[in-house]
């Protein structure tokens, strides 16, 4: 009967924690929020419950779902006569964020499958919710993940006030409507259809990752079909509360010294993420009828959210943003199981030795 009181006391600290995160505006405020809340709960002496496994896969197909949703007709129609600078950029981000894993791996031995999950820039609630059935620490994707996803959020908004201080033109809308808390009779039946398909073809093909990939390309292909819905509130919340506080109780006071010397050299590789991107906006710029300041926030690697907002305040074309932005976070969250599955851990052989010489390698 005690573990009821844990329960209700995580949750509460969790969902007062969330608040707080989101009036700040921190994006996925409540998977942040419970991956602290969990973080320091596993460091308290008092034995602290665990998320089972059934709960967590639903948690990932709900998390699948509130990404597929993002796929809309007027973002895919935004981006139709520059499809092709479009997915180069996005090919190129995923390519720049295997750099940054690759030199991680390199220089303080990380692992190959968290190195690279953790510095695949888009998607982090997906990364972090797939990263432990593909063989990587979910728990340091979790820290590298939300540690860029902080920067970008912090440092977007002030990049853009001092680079392009003046509103180019007037916005254009295309911006996904926030989920509702309750939603409609309309978004609950496309909701569970998405997560009934998914769940079906995640049992039949057992692809890596299929609870949360498979519900998410079927909301995506419902949204184009049938309209765009959304993942109510009371439902996505929780579920990505689930996935953080999974992650969350399972560090360790070792981990968290693991993490503290991965912090440097993680900040390096978003610092230099950061600056690859921007030249990824220029030849955006250069290939495309986008501003460059449509190109900059439309390659930003992560911070949806921030850059969104940002995009708002300065007159932006939105539709164009997010639909770069979308597409890059399917191409990330849809090509991360098959990179870490046979690139990475394919050569994961050559490279265990640098591993083996040094302390932040795998738990």
């Amino acid at each position: 009967m005690r573990v009821l009181p844990r329960w209700l006391a995580l949750a509460a600290a969790t969902a007062v924690a969330a608040v707080a995160f989101d009036r700040i505006g921190l994006p996925s405020a409540s998977l942040f929020a419970a991956l602290l809340v969990g973080l320091a709960a596993a460091l308290m002496p008092v034995r602290m419950p665990e998320i089972s496994t059934n709960v967590f896969r639903v948690a990932q197909a709900v998390t699948g779902v509130s990404l597929g949703v993002y796929v809309q007709s007027s973002s895919l129609n935004a981006i139709a006569n520059a499809w092709l600078p479009v997915a180069l950029v996005s090919a190129g981000t995923l390519v720049l964020s295997l750099a940054c894993g690759w030199a991680l791996v390199r220089t303080v031995g990380l692992d190959p499958p968290t190195a690279a999950l953790g510095m695949v820039a888009g998607g982090a609630s997906g990364i972090v919710g797939m990263a432990r059935e593909l063989g990587a620490d979910d728990r340091l994707v979790a820290v590298m993940q939300y540690l860029r996803v902080l920067v970008v959020v912090i440092l977007t908004p002030v990049l853009v006030a001092l680079a392009f201080s003046h509103p180019h033109g007037r916005d254009r809308g295309g911006a996904p409507a926030s989920a509702p808390l309750i939603g409609s009779l309309h978004d609950w039946l496309l909701m569970g259809a998405a997560l009934g398909v998914g769940a079906l073809v995640a049992v039949v093909t057992r692809i890596p990752a299929g609870s949360l990939l498979a519900p998410m390309v079927a909301a995506a292909v419902l949204t184009l079909l049938v309209g765009d819905f959304q993942v109510p509130a009371i439902i996505r919340e929780p579920a990505f509360a689930a996935i953080g506080l999974q992650v969350g109780l399972r560090f360790t006071p070792k981990l968290i010294r693991r993490a503290g010397r991965l912090l440097i050299p993680t900040l390096l590789c978003v610092a230099g993420l950061l600056v690859a991107c921007f030249g990824l906006a220029l030849l955006l710029h250069a290939t495309t009828d986008a501003s460059l300041l449509d190109a900059y926030l439309a390659t930003t690697p992560g911070g949806l959210y921030a850059v969104l907002a940002a995009a708002f305040g300065t007159g932006a074309d939105t539709t164009f943003v997010i639909a770069v932005q979308t597409l890059r976070l399917f191409v990330m969250v849809l090509l991360a199981p098959v990179v870490v599955r046979r690139l990475v851990l394919r050569n994961e052989g050559r490279i265990v030795p640098a591993a083996d010489a040094d302390p932040v390698a795998r738990t």
